[in-house]
């Protein structure tokens, strides 16, 4: 039986230590998360958005504010996010609260998007019913007419929001699916407890 995870005790370089060697198998979507957020009275949702940066301050990701996940997110800021990279039979669990990033950071991100995706972020209302495609093609048109150039202003309701971290769970797949589970909690003095969960 392949040997049980060792002991690290930083979680946030436990996980960058899997992120880089994720990357190696899954070159095109391994910073693919499945987040989760709730409404206020508890009522779930989950898909799929890409992590754009990690430290030990949180995980990041950016999106529009006025979409049904931004909306959950500012009126509930807790969340959950999942990484799962099939090929090294390993997930990442990561639960905690939630906070918006800086503008300048939102727009230090916003301006390395191509120019589609930053006009973009002005002709979607993300997550609101869309008559026909046709429409959003038209919105988009307006606004290549109205920023011709590179200079594209980040929309107001177009930002980042950063998870940070209460508790990790690092699983690694085992034979006979007596798995590997690690747990980091944070205490109260901002310390992480490390343990281990029966598979």
């Amino acid at each position: 039986m392949p040997d049980a995870m060792p002991l690290v005790a930083d979680p946030f370089a436990k996980f960058q230590d899997w992120m880089n060697e994720a990357w190696t198998h899954e070159p095109e979507d391994a910073n693919a998360m499945t987040l989760a957020s709730a409404t206020p009275d508890g009522t779930p949702a989950a898909r799929i958005v890409l992590l754009k940066g990690a430290d030990t301050r949180g995980f990041v990701f950016y999106t529009n504010t006025q979409s049904r996940k931004g909306e959950e997110l500012t009126s509930n800021a807790r969340a959950a996010l999942l990484f799962h990279w099939k090929p090294l039979g390993r997930q990442v669990r990561i639960e905690g609260y939630v906070e918006h990033v800086t503008d300048a950071e939102a727009d230090a991100y916003y301006a390395t998007r191509p120019r589609i995706s930053r006009l973009g972020a002005w002709a979607s209302d993300q997550s609101r019913v869309l008559p026909n495609r046709t429409e959003l093609e038209h919105r988009l048109a307006a606004y290549e007419v109205k920023y011709p150039g590179e200079d594209i202003p980040r929309p107001p309701h177009w930002s980042g929001f950063r998870v940070v971290p209460e508790r990790f769970e690092f699983w690694q797949n085992m034979p006979f699916r007596l798995h590997d589970r690690m747990i980091y909690t944070k205490g109260a003095n901002g310390g992480w407890t490390i343990g281990k969960l029966f598979p």
